[in-house]
């Protein structure tokens, strides 16, 4: 499978990146085809015009590019903060450039937070939002507490607890790529 790790945070001393690439590692591990879709590395500009509103090819280049991970992507990994119980600016921002590259495609997410509760109110919007855009998201979610001590600047789990919770998370997600990828050569509605 293709799948596209969404990740917005352009913040100097983000640690969710470290959840990021812990989950692209995880995916990789298993033999999928993963790409990180960093925020901070693409640069989109404030959405002015979606994707689909430029002539084909003419969007700008960093746009053309995500365009291209999200079209061949069979689905999502959402990686998001919680910044005031919500979405940060960055991965919204990031999201909302793009529509029909979602379309029947499944979503799971990863939220964090410094504190205990893992990003978990942050799930609840991006349930909404995801919907939204084409892509509900999987029942599970990975809520990942204190992001700054669970993983390495690689990605490596700091301790045993997310090595055993991310395979069912993955199991999960992996059942639901399957089911909507066969479903989509069968059809969809529009």
């Amino acid at each position: 499978m293709n799948i596209a790790v969404i990740y917005g945070s352009n913040r100097s001393d983000r640690q969710g990146i470290k959840a990021a690439k812990f989950i692209t590692n995880k995916l990789s591990d298993r033999k999928h085809d993963v790409v990180l879709v960093d925020a901070k590395e693409y640069k989109l500009p404030f959405l002015d015009k979606m994707h689909k509103e430029y002539e084909a090819g003419k969007a700008p280049e960093a746009m053309e590019k995500i365009h291209k991970i999200l079209k061949k992507a069979d689905g999502f990994v959402i990686v998001s903060g919680e910044y005031n119980h919500s979405i940060p600016a960055a991965l919204k921002n990031t999201l909302d450039h793009f529509q029909s590259e979602y379309n029947f495609k499944p979503s799971a997410i990863l939220s964090y937070s410094a504190g205990p509760f893992g990003g978990l109110r942050v799930a609840v919007h991006l349930r909404a939002v995801l919907a939204e855009l084409g892509m509900p998201s999987i029942p599970s979610i990975f809520p990942v507490s204190a992001v700054q001590n669970a993983f390495d600047d690689k990605g490596n789990a700091l301790g045993n607890n997310y090595e055993k919770r991310v395979v069912r998370f993955i199991d999960e997600f992996e059942w639901y790529l399957k089911a909507l990828k066969n479903q989509r050569k069968e059809g969809t509605p529009y």
